[in-house]
């Protein structure tokens, strides 16, 4: 039972042909290796990505002019990266021997969220979580924080890119005009949390000292210190800068933001309702929340506590799969995560974005900087049960070549799955109804 619970609540899902893990301890081995899904499957870089961004919003801005064809070409190869994005994604969740990783990376994208949307977001949001997200998973949370935050996808989704201090050498000339975005969202969300103890003072003073953190126009980043906020700022009692606008009094401040005990807290408490319990066990979050201060934000050792508490093994299934899982999930019982790179965009758009979609996760597009909600009902809603229920029916007869519906529901579900369930699948009259039946199942749906 545990082997199962660690591939299915802190994985991506158990498969046919890859030995799930079979404890906590090697949950965390795999974990501190090498990232062996993005060497098989590398996704293009931030960089790549804004480059091709911007082609297209050069050859937009020049259709009229004779740039039609051109403009059209750049146009499908966005779609078309899209798309490749998608499957990469869920063929990493699908074939990995490590679901752990994948599920954190998941997780800390959603946490430090970013929606794909104009001008450089256009397609460019999977090279963030790359190079933000993916290698600071492992280490300490104040890394991963300056990372994220910091990254020229998330100054730009929040608007920081154009914060000007009036008495910086810009604000004097042209006007100041301080954004507080990305200010009020580190501390609300990225950090302390809602509710915590910050003022709006302390929502200024952080948003002057980000003030200079800007982009170039190539999408990269950039401190300008003409745009900087002069002057010491107080964020929670302690003082930053004074001795001029610096970069690294913005790191300084994310560092102790990372420790700040409202953080340890918050953040505890978030990984274990998205990984154990939408309401999670108190002496488990107290536990994790006393490792986080004790070793000041180091991630292994905050999962690892997490990992070691009881709770964090009880056979009920408390969690709804979000449907990103969801469909990684369901590729990996049938053993097809290879079939999903090889398929084209209508295929793609069939199998993966359409079903996405009509479950309530548009790829890229979560609904704000909080991200996509947790709770489960706010996934199992008429409508959007539906819409699982209709995935369930059409992903089999989609693929074909399916196993066994018997063999199924032991690959997919081992020991979780009930007698009824197994007897269902068994009885069906044809192999896709069978698997359907798996698919659509409670057990399936949850973790």
């Amino acid at each position: 039972m545990i082997s199962t619970l660690a591939a299915i609540r802190f994985g991506t899902g158990r498969a046919p042909d890859i030995a799930a893990p079979r404890d906590a301890g090697d949950l965390l081995l795999r974990l501190s290796g090498p990232d062996r899904m993005a060497e098989a499957w590398p996704q293009p870089s931030w960089e790549v990505r804004a480059a091709a961004a911007l082609d297209w919003i050069r050859l937009r801005r020049a259709r009229r002019d004779g740039g039609a064809d051109a403009f059209r070409t750049a146009q499908r190869a966005m779609v078309v990266a899209y798309h490749e994005d998608l499957a990469r994604a869920l063929a990493r969740a699908a074939l990995t021997e490590d679901g752990f990783r994948e599920r954190l990376a998941w997780f800390w994208a959603d946490h430090f969220a970013v929606a794909g949307g104009r001008g450089l977001l256009r397609r460019s949001v999977p090279g963030y979580h790359e190079a933000a997200i993916r290698p600071h998973l492992a280490g300490s949370f104040a890394a991963l924080l300056t990372a994220a935050v910091t990254h020229p996808a998330m100054v730009i989704y929040l608007d920081n890119w154009g914060s000007t201090g009036p008495n910086s050498p810009r604000g004097r000339r042209s006007g100041g005009n301080i954004n507080e975005n990305l200010a009020r969202e580190v501390l609300e969300l990225h950090t302390l949390g809602a509710g915590a103890t910050y003022s709006q003072t302390d929502v200024r003073e952080l948003a002057e000292l980000l003030t200079g953190l800007s982009i170039t126009r190539e999408g990269d980043s950039q401190f300008r210190h003409n745009q900087a906020e002069p002057g010491a700022e107080t964020v929670l009692g302690r003082a930053y800068g004074g001795a001029g606008p610096d970069r690294g009094d913005i790191d300084r401040v994310l560092a102790d933001l990372a420790v700040h005990p409202d953080t340890a807290r918050h953040l505890s408490t978030k990984l274990a309702r998205h990984f154990v319990a939408d309401t999670p066990d108190p002496d488990l979050v107290a536990r994790m929340t006393a490792t986080w201060t004790r070793t000041g934000g180091d991630l292994m050792a905050v999962y690892a506590t997490m990992l070691d508490h009881d709770a964090a093994w009880q056979p009920t299934l408390a969690k709804v799969r979000r449907p990103m899982e969801l469909l990684a999930a369901g590729l990996r019982a049938l053993g097809r995560g290879r079939a999903i790179m090889e398929a084209d965009v209508p295929a793609l758009r069939s199998l993966a974005n359409q079903p996405l979609e009509r479950m309530g996760q548009t790829w890229l597009r979560p609904p704000g900087p909080q991200g996509w909600p947790e709770a489960a009902a706010d996934w199992i809603t008429p409508q959007l049960l539906a819409a699982r229920l209709g995935w369930a029916i059409a992903l089999p007869e989609a693929l074909g070549d399916l196993p066994d519906p018997r063999a199924f529901v032991e690959t997919a579900l081992g020991p979780l799955a009930d007698e009824r369930l197994r007897f269902a699948a068994a009885a069906a009259e044809e192999r896709a109804a069978g698997i359907s039946l798996v698919l659509a199942s409670p057990a399936f749906n949850r973790r």
